[in-house]
């Protein structure tokens, strides 16, 4: 807002390692080669992609690391090292029976595990922060969610806006991105996508380029 070209943006992403079910994330390998694939395709000047971390597909525990990665890109903005501009974080989880992806506008304050997660926790219609209230509460990113929803689909690929982010893992990391997100003045998205089978991994890999060019545009 009132800002003179676009400012600088910093991205950093999270993916998931495999879990119950599904034998390979493609979120794991988006996120491990997301580096080398934005070097070769050339950053936009204004994006820099921070951290690229995979979590445990696990709860609880994956908090430990999601908090670390959170608070280690404000350290980054406080000591100065990326004073100017926006932070944004891009979730990716995987959504095995999908055929398209997801851009998730929201995630609520509910954690009813349909399975145990990778370190066998399956809590049931419990508030993910007791402290927010009613299993009921939702968050909702601040990003423009049915505009890059366009934008994507205008330059060819096959992806819906969703309110829904489940209530299994995805949805707990989420929620507690974008309660820090709030409390820290950044932004927080999670993108669900299909797998690999589904839609090919150089296709993945280019529609996440794709939408990190568009959140440098977009600022």
């Amino acid at each position: 807002m009132g800002s003179e070209g676009p400012s600088v943006v910093t991205v950093h992403v999270t993916g998931f390692k495999k879990f119950h079910g599904v034998a390979e994330n493609p979120t794991e390998k988006i996120v491990t080669n997301l580096k080398s694939f934005m070097e070769k395709r050339g950053l936009p000047k204004n994006l820099v992609l921070g951290s690229c971390t995979v979590l445990e597909t696990a709860g609880q525990g994956a908090l430990g690391t999601l908090h670390k990665v959170l608070e280690s890109a404000i350290a980054d903005r406080e000591n100065g090292s990326s004073t100017q501009g926006q932070i944004i974080w891009i979730h990716f989880g995987v959504n095995s029976g999908a055929t398209r992806f997801a851009l998730e506008n929201q995630a609520v304050n509910e954690a009813t595990f349909r399975c145990p997660d990778e370190l066998g926790w399956k809590p049931q219609r419990v508030p993910i922060v007791p402290a927010d209230g009613s299993i009921s509460r939702t968050r909702e990113t601040t990003l423009p969610v049915n505009e890059l929803t366009k934008s994507l689909r205008k330059i060819g690929y096959d992806v819906v806006p969703s309110d829904d982010a489940g209530r299994f893992v995805c949805n707990y990391v989420y929620y507690h991105s974008l309660r820090f997100a709030e409390q820290h003045g950044i932004k927080s998205l999670f993108v669900h996508v299909p797998l690999f089978l589904t839609i090919d991994e150089e296709v993945q890999m280019h529609f996440v380029a794709s939408l990190l060019e568009l959140l440098a545009c977009s600022n």
